[in-house]
């Protein structure tokens, strides 16, 4: 009688230790992702420290200057504003032709900063608002790669993002672009999207607000496809397209191109397919299977009607473009030869152009090794969330390739899948590890427990025969179905416990290959110090006057 009165001892001692742990797990979760804010933001600040606070580059010169006006003239006056000095002498209506994204952003911050009496200038909040939001980005990291893989695997992808080289040198101090915002606003749209939330932020910072609600779309069918749909799935994407197209029409550089151009029309079939089987499922939970064959005969019928009725409609607004609906920069993008053969000024660009493989090196550094290993972990085992990091970044790679701008785009997909790729190292190394010191010890106690089990159980087994036949008769179904319950644990206790371990690793085989893990990690660390050198002395000989060239 004593077995049992341990073992019921030791279950509010074990969900103790296990609530203490989960507890300091989710303060040490907490204070790491604050660290990795702080180097974020920090280590972009480098320009600043070493000469002063100001704006770089032609662009943020730009959208510093409509900041300016917006924080002095209000919001009413910055739509309708129309600047006679730039692209002079035709003048550009800045209200209708601007994604207005960044500028409010850094307009809301420099009126919050002044209503608190903290008196900072526009220019200054411009300086800092990149740094700022690669912290935010970090830390929205984290969220959705935490809802794939966990958290290791989160606070991995974020401290990747920190410091990976793509991403710094368009969020420094100074470069105040879209693309400050459009990165954390792009990583948080598809942790909303997975959490069953819609965005609007992005649509307002940058014109690759279309690779999202393609990419989003693309994912549905995929699940749809494959056979995952879900009510989830359908919460998370009807509302999607109802209301972002609502709002994104709401941005005056949008408009009506939320609804007329062909980069918005994915997102529209996709909402006919998807209803069409929300109905189908519901129907098949209410009728007879002979009723349902014959309504989904139906059913489909009237949705591919439907669907042939809007494809009609879409050809025939999209058959007077020469373009077919698709701009310029969308066709450059699908047909790499496009801009080279009609928009001239595009393809001249440099950062339009194709990526060489060093660039690959150099803007993602030794993630680009990690990134397969990522991807195969995103399969094991493979969940809504996973295969929508999978199709992410093989999107990503590919449109990196067209356009060498777009590394930007690749940078945090890379983060994600290297962040699980080393995550799940990690555990199965320390696993190993741990298996090896401990294996040995624990068997012998689980062999002794189960012994003094069994041993208790025959004793009670015995007093419970000496019992009158009338309490007899009501035992046996009770110690059956006990029995029965024991004898299906036991065999699936000594089944984990045999897969760990023949999956465990020897011993120095996992020690060794931790420390190689951690000679990777100084490599990316030391490979990032050098961009850094360079990137910075870029910058310097440039205030400077001087060509880069010329001096080395």
């Amino acid at each position: 009688m004593a077995a049992p009165e341990t073992s019921t001892a030791a279950v509010p001692t074990l969900y103790t230790n296990n609530t203490l742990r989960n507890a300091f797990g989710g303060v040490l979760s907490f204070f790491i992702l604050l660290l990795i804010g702080v180097m974020a933001f920090s280590i972009r600040l480098f320009s600043v420290i070493k000469y002063e606070s100001v704006i770089h580059e032609f662009d943020p010169y730009f959208n510093y200057r409509v900041t300016q006006f917006l924080a002095k003239n209000g919001i009413y006056e910055f739509w309708n504003w129309f600047d006679d000095r730039t692209w002079y002498p035709l003048g550009r209506v800045i209200g209708g032709t601007v994604y207005p994204g960044l500028t409010l952003t850094a307009g809301t911050i420099w009126w919050l900063l002044n209503s608190l009496n903290i008196p900072l200038s526009v220019e200054t909040v411009c300086v800092f608002t990149a740094p700022i939001f690669s912290a935010f980005a970090s830390w929205a990291t984290y969220l959705l790669t935490k809802e794939v893989k966990g958290t290791g695997a989160g606070l991995t992808a974020a401290a990747l993002l920190a410091m990976v080289p793509s991403y710094i040198s368009r969020s420094v101090a100074g470069s105040y672009d879209n693309e400050a915002v459009a990165i954390f606003a792009l990583i948080f749209t598809f942790y909303l999207y997975i959490k069953l939330i819609i965005c609007f932020f992005q649509v307002c910072s940058w014109g690759g607000y279309t690779f999202i609600i393609n990419l989003i779309p693309m994912h549905v069918l995929l699940c749809i496809v494959t056979g995952r749909f879900s009510s989830r799935l359908y919460i998370a994407y009807a509302p999607l397209v109802v209301l972002g197209t609502l709002l994104a029409a709401l941005v005056p550089v949008v408009g009506f191109n939320a609804v007329m151009t062909s980069e918005h029309f994915a997102s529209f079939l996709v909402f006919i397919i998807i209803h069409v089987v929300a109905f189908v499922y519901y129907i098949k939970g209410i009728l007879s299977p002979k009723m349902f064959k014959v309504a989904v005969t139906l059913v489909v019928s009237v949705g591919l009607a439907v669907c042939c009725a809007v494809i009609a409609v879409l050809i025939a607004l999209v058959a007077s473009s020469p373009t077919k609906g698709w701009s310029g920069r969308s066709l450059s993008l699908l047909d790499p030869t496009y801009a080279s053969k009609y928009i001239p000024i595009i393809a001249s660009v440099s950062e339009h152009q194709p990526p060489t493989w060093p660039s690959y090196f150099m803007d993602i550094n030794v993630l680009a090794f990690l990134v397969p290993a990522g991807i195969i972990a995103c399969f094991l085992p493979l969940s809504d969330a996973s295969s929508f990091v999978v199709l992410y970044i093989a999107t990503s790679v590919y449109f990196s390739g067209v356009m060498v701008r777009l590394m930007l785009v690749l940078a945090p997909a890379a983060c994600i899948t290297s962040g699980i790729a080393l995550s799940q190292a990690f555990d199965v190394f320390t696993g190993s590890i741990k298996f090896q010191l401990t294996g040995a010890s624990s068997n012998t106690e689980v062999d002794a427990a189960e012994t003094s089990s069994s041993t208790a159980e025959s004793q009670t087994d015995a007093v419970k025969t000496e019992k009158p036949e009338e309490t007899a008769k009501n035992r046996p179904s009770r110690k059956s179905k006990k029995k029965e319950r024991e004898h299906g644990e036991k065999p699936s206790t000594k089944a984990k416990a045999e897969k760990k371990r023949l999956l465990a690793l020897p011993l120095e085989s996992s020690v060794i290959s931790l420390l190689l893990l951690v000679l990777l990690g100084a490599f990316y660390v030391d490979l990032l110090i050098r961009c850094f050198l360079t990137f910075y002395m870029d910058i310097s000989y440039c205030q400077l006057g001087v060509e880069p060239a010329l001096v080395a």
